[in-house]
């Protein structure tokens, strides 16, 4: 509510400017602003720099120009400039991969989880029953080229949209093991595995999360259900390799155990606080003793449900310090089909703690090597389960 002196003062300065804010009404915009307490718009950027390029190119250029390959890299080339590795513009094709994604549509690939170990992407997981496996790629093997193509520059994101593709096309990858390079010619094939699989061993839930998309909050639901009916009261949530998705799907996960309205996650943007998420309630798993596996590439969402269960005390954190990934990113549709995947805001754990680029670390710190589970040991998992048990 608007107090009338208020509407007076912004009356009378309005009129005082009106005469010369025709072609400058963001600028005046943003000026009064912070004074009555609106948001600031972003004013209008000078591009006549990049159109003289653009002439000069079109001018001397021998050769066709694809304009909207031009406006396509023009914008990526804009967004990297913010210098955020979070914030990307994705042309329509990659915008197309990275919703089916977060959709539970993986599409065709060759059956690879691939996060950042030693900030080298890195093959984390490798699918049963998928071309990667029967190819002979291993966990750990440090991923180096894409059809030719170096990744030393390259995000993960980019790195795996190049890796998919339509069943029965080729890719081919390089890889460095240990030493020695090794080089595979792939088929890619349809890959159908779910983000979240149970298994029960010895009197003990496993669940794996392995992305937080679109399905994952009711497959989670289902399976706690599941092992509710089943009188089991101990569980590993493991979310190793699990490099995050929509927040959306960590709160439905971590409300599995927390009482209704416990905090989960906090959203700030400078020191103001835009969003708290809270548990909703119908949390089936609450007496459940818990055990979280983590790792260095569990990010993003991942830390938001380690975080959240730690906090509230309602599980312990074995493995190794997360990847540390602290800020929320809203994906915004553009034109042409294109994403804009920007950062709007840092979040904070239910105790106050960002842990951008720190991570969060273990309460038990358990290694594993990549020698280990390429010999199908699990030493993390062992350990889990021998401390539940």
């Amino acid at each position: 509510k608007v107090e009338l002196s208020t509407l007076v003062i912004i009356s009378g300065v309005m009129t005082i400017v009106g005469f010369i804010a025709g072609t400058r009404k963001a600028e005046f915009y943003n000026l009064l602003a912070p004074v009555f307490g609106l948001q600031s718009q972003a004013g209008e950027l000078d591009l006549s720099s990049v159109q003289n390029v653009y002439k000069t190119l079109a001018e001397k250029f021998d050769g066709d120009l694809d304009q909207a390959k031009l406006v396509d890299g023009a914008s990526r080339g804009l967004v990297e400039a913010a210098g955020d590795d979070y914030t990307m513009y994705m042309d329509a094709e990659e915008a197309e991969e990275f919703n089916k994604s977060l959709e539970g549509d993986i599409g065709a690939g060759i059956g690879v989880e691939v996060g950042v170990r030693n900030n080298l992407p890195t093959v984390v997981r490798v699918l049963k029953n998928n071309s990667a496996v029967k190819a002979g790629v291993l966990a750990g093997d440090v991923i180096v080229e894409v059809n030719g193509e170096s990744t030393e520059d390259l995000t993960i994101e980019k790195i795996t949209s190049k890796i998919k593709g339509e069943a029965g096309t080729t890719v081919k990858i390089k890889v460095l093991r240990g030493q020695e390079e090794k080089e595979f010619s792939i088929t890619r094939a349809t890959i159908s595995n779910p983000s979240v699989e149970l298994e029960i061993r010895e009197n003990v839930a496993i669940m794996a999360i392995s992305r937080f998309d679109g399905e994952t909050g009711t497959l989670a639901r289902k399976y706690a259900q599941q092992i509710k009916n089943q009188g089991i009261s101990k569980l590993v949530l493991d979310l190793r390799g699990n490099g995050g998705g929509y927040v959306t799907a960590a709160q439905a996960v971590a409300s599995l155990w927390l009482n209704e309205k416990s905090l989960i996650v906090t959203e700030k943007k400078g020191t103001k606080v835009i969003d708290e998420v809270r548990a909703t309630g119908d949390n089936v798993l609450a007496d459940t003793e818990t055990i979280v596996l983590a790792d260095e590439s569990s990010a993003s969402a991942s830390e938001i449900v380690v975080g959240a269960l730690k906090d509230n005390k309602k599980a312990q954190i074995y493995g190794v310090k997360t990847y540390g990934k602290g800020s929320v990113q809203e994906p915004i549709d553009m034109k042409n089909g294109a994403l804009l995947k920007v950062t709007i805001a840092k979040w904070y754990t239910p105790s106050g703690k960002n842990i951008d680029k720190e991570g969060i670390a273990p309460d038990k710190t358990v290694e594993i090597t990549a020698e280990q589970i390429n010999r199908g040991e699990d030493p993390q998992l062992s350990e889990a389960i021998k401390s539940l048990k």
